[in-house]
């Protein structure tokens, strides 16, 4: 073979290895951008599914009357019932491909793209969870004091700080952070200060996970105690022979375990994967990002705020009556509620 074949074939061969390198990548790149629509479709599915379930256990709770008697509970699945709205706007607009130019591509960025209005509900959503516990809490191992010293001022206050509070964390984030590279809008992720930046991960998932983890968990440790303890002096008082002391405190004991594995568990296992990924995509200087594990996180965080109105709310018989009679056909029987007040 002569010295010009060798060349020719030397250059064949590498065309050759260009031309399978360059359709693997642009297959790789087709199949990340498949797996991009079904996650983004999935989340809109969240996103509708989450507005009509709040938006229905909000209207249970008002048909019932019972949104002024549990206002932060009634504030809970108006936060999420804002983040699915903006879940499903945000998520259709992303499905449109709008390529960001011109004057508007960082005010669309900054208002739509960026998803600083489903944070904004989820961290208020956050913030109002450990309000609900604080509250329960007081009324139950400090019944005495809350009467007395509990207003209603403070309950409305702690339920516009959940808005407010949120809302200001999150725009004055974005604003710092949101800009449009190529057509693409990126926010929550572009650091001018590497420190800043590291610092900010941790007070975030100190903050917005561990407190409020601790928070739940004590309090509902705590409730669970003096409802015990309440349970055998009730139990102690029955009259002899008389199952009924038994009855109530197993009835209270299963509400209470029940609501704090509801609450803590479900809380702290679906927004775990993101706070984990968060923290090591900032802090850990070694580790490498994959999109889909990210994509994954982040589905089980909004999954969230579509399941959560049902812990909170339809527990509550006059809402869960209420709902039934909604549907068509539905016999609903007059059964006595045996219901023990405790808040």
């Amino acid at each position: 073979m002569s010295h010009e074949s060798l060349t020719t074939t030397h250059l064949t061969g590498a065309e050759t290895t260009m031309e399978v390198t360059q359709v693997t990548n642009e297959y790789n790149m087709m199949s990340q951008s498949s797996l991009n629509v079904y996650f983004e479709i999935a989340v809109l599915v969240i996103g509708v599914v989450g507005t009509a379930a709040n938006a229905l256990i909000l209207y249970g709770l008002v048909a019932s009357k019972q949104h002024k008697k549990h206002v932060l509970i009634f504030n809970q699945n108006a936060l999420d019932l804002f983040s699915s709205v903006f879940l499903t706007i945000g998520f259709a607009a992303r499905l449109c491909n709008i390529r960001l130019t011109g004057l508007l591509a960082y005010r669309l960025c900054m208002m739509l793209f960026s998803d600083v209005f489903i944070w904004c509900g989820i961290n208020g959503s956050t913030i109002n969870l450990a309000s609900i516990t604080v509250e329960r809490y007081l009324k139950v191992v400090h019944a005495v004091w809350s009467k007395t010293k509990l207003r209603s001022w403070m309950i409305y206050s702690a339920a516009a700080f959940a808005w407010i509070g949120s809302a200001v964390y999150n725009f004055a984030l974005v604003s710092m952070n949101a800009m449009v590279i190529d057509g693409t809008c990126y926010a929550y992720i572009i650091w001018q200060n590497e420190t800043a930046r590291v610092i900010h991960t941790i007070w975030y998932f100190v903050s917005f996970y561990v407190i409020i983890l601790l928070i739940i968990i004590f309090g509902y440790w705590r409730i669970l105690v003096v409802i015990r303890r309440q349970a055998r002096v009730m139990a102690g008082h029955s009259a002899a022979g008389s199952s009924t002391g038994q009855t109530q405190s197993s009835h209270i004991q299963i509400s209470v375990i029940k609501t704090m594995i509801l609450v803590s568990a479900f809380f702290a296992i679906s927004q775990l994967p993101n706070q984990i990924f968060y923290l090591q995509m900032n802090v850990d200087p070694n580790f490498v990002y994959v999109k889909t594990t990210y994509d994954a996180t982040l589905f089980i965080a909004f999954l969230y705020i579509s399941t959560n109105p049902f812990i909170y709310a339809i527990k509550f018989d006059p809402v869960k009556q209420m709902l039934l009679h909604l549907i068509p056909c539905k016999k609903i029987s007059d059964q006595p509620n045996e219901t023990i007040h405790i808040t």
